[in-house]
C-alpha cells in the first residue's frame, strides 16, 4: 500500500488520529526514530521546506521522508507564498514516499510572518485562496493545511473556513491560537469546534495537549477527528500510547523517574552527531529540558540546576538528582495539574 493510500485509510478508521507536530530544529529523522521507540504517532509531519523562487528541497528534511524510520506515513510540509514555487516543490515532493503535502499557515516566528509566509498569510485571505486553489489543482495526493485561527484577530477564522471548504483540502489541522498569541494564551478550543462542525474534511486539534485525560476532553469538546502534539511529546514521548490506552479503556501507565532518565539519555544520544561539540550538545539539551522539567518537580529547582551546567557529566548528574528513583511521574506541567474537569479554560502553556 502506498503511503498516501495508507494515509487515506487512516482517515477512515474510528480511533482518533495522532500526529507528531512539525517543530523546526527538533522533529528531524533522529527525533522521529526516538518517538517511534516509545510507541509514536500515527502520522509524522516534517519540518517545513522553505519554498522560494530558487529554493531546492532541504536534504536533511528530505531524509526524514526517504529514510523514514517510523514505519508510519510521513507528511511533507511546505512554507512560502510564491505560487509557482509552491506548485513546483509540491510536484517534486510527490516523487518521494510522502503520504500528503501540507501547507503551513501558522508559523508565528517573526522571521517567517514578516515575509508574508506561514502565519503571516492569515492577514491576506484572498491570497490564501489563490495559493490553495493552485495547490489543489497541482497535487494529486492528499493535500492538507495547518493553520492558526488568525494573525491578531480570531474573527478572521470564520472567513477562512469557507476558503478551506471551497478548495477541497483533505484535512485541516487547527492550532487554536492567533499568531500574535504565540504559545502563551489560552487555547481557543471553541474555534476548533467551529471548524470541525463547518468543514466536510477531517479537522485535527492542535495546542497544549499535555496528557491522555486532557486529550480525551479536547476531542470531546471540539469534535476533532484527531490530535497533533508537539511540545507535549518532547516532554512525554509516552503520550501517544497513553492516549491510545485511555481510548481503549485500559489504565494509563506513567513512566518512573529512571525511565524518564533513560529517555533523556536516548534523546542526548540520538541528537548528538560526531561533529557536535560537547558544549553545543549540552546547550541543545537545555532546550528540550525547558519542556520536560516542567513536569518533573514543582519548585523550578530542577530547571534552575539544568540551566547552569556546561558539561555532559554535570548535565546527567543534575538529571539523576531528580530522576534516579522508581516513582511514577505523570509529566504534566505542575501548574496544570488541576482537579479533573471538562472546563479547559486556563490550561494554557
Amino acid at each position: 500500500m502506498s503511503r498516501h493510500a495508507e494515509f487515506q485509510s487512516l482517515l477512515l478508521r474510528r480511533e482518533p488520529l495522532l500526529f507528531l507536530a512539525p517543530m523546526q530544529d527538533v522533529t528531524d529523522h533522529s527525533f522521529w526514530q526516538l518517538m517511534a521507540e516509545y510507541g509514536g504517532a500515527d502520522i509524522y509531519v516534517t519540518e517545513y521546506f522553505r519554498v522560494t523562487a530558487d529554493s531546492r528541497l532541504d536534504k536533511w528534511i528530505l531524509q526524514s521522508i526517504t529514510q523514514n524510520p517510523t514505519g508510519r506515513p510521513a507528511v511533507a510540509q511546505m512554507i512560502g507564498n510564491d505560487i509557482p514555487a509552491l506548485v513546483r516543490t509540491a510536484r517534486e515532493l510527490e516523487h518521494h514516499p510522502v503520504a500528503a503535502i501540507d501547507l503551513n499557515l501558522g508559523c508565528p516566528a517573526p522571521v517567517v510572518y514578516r515575509k508574508c509566509a506561514g502565519g503571516g498569510l492569515l492577514r491576506d485571505p484572498e491570497r490564501i485562496d489563490r495559493i490553495l486553489g493552485a495547490l489543489r489543482e497541482a497535487v494529486s495526493i492528499p493535500f492538507t493545511v495547518k493553520t492558526r485561527i488568525g494573525f491578531d484577530d480570531a474573527r478572521v477564522f470564520d472567513h477562512l473556513l469557507p476558503i478551506f471548504e471551497k478548495n477541497r483540502i483533505d484535512l485541516l489541522t487547527v492550532h487554536g491560537r492567533t499568531v500574535a498569541e504565540r504559545y502563551v494564551s489560552e487555547v481557543h478550543y471553541d474555534a476548533i469546534a467551529r471548524a470541525a462542525a463547518a468543514l466536510s474534511c477531517p479537522v485535527v486539534a492542535n495546542g497544549n495537549v499535555h496528557s491522555a485525560g486532557h486529550a480525551a476532553r479536547v476531542l470531546a469538546i471540539t469534535g476533532a477527528r484527531g490530535l497533533m502534539i508537539g511540545r507535549g511529546a518532547i516532554r512525554n514521548p509516552w503520550i501517544f500510547d497513553q492516549i491510545r490506552r485511555r481510548q481503549r479503556g485500559l489504565p494509563v501507565i506513567h513512566p518512573t523517574g529512571r525511565e524518564i532518565l533513560h529517555y533523556i539519555r536516548r534523546l542526548y544520544e540520538s541528537t548528538a552527531g560526531p561533529e557536535v561539540r560537547e558544549s553545543a550538545q549540552v546547550r541543545k539539551m537545555k532546550k528540550y529540558m525547558n519542556f520536560l522539567a516542567l513536569g518533573v518537580e514543582p519548585t523550578g529547582r530542577f530547571l534552575h540546576d539544568i540551566r547552569r551546567v556546561s558539561t555532559t557529566a554535570d548535565f546527567f548528574a543534575a538529571c539523576g538528582t531528580f530522576l534516579d528513583h522508581e516513582n511514577p511521574l505523570p509529566l504534566i506541567p505542575f501548574d496544570l495539574q488541576l482537579p479533573k474537569t471538562d472546563n479547559l479554560a486556563g490550561q494554557h502553556r
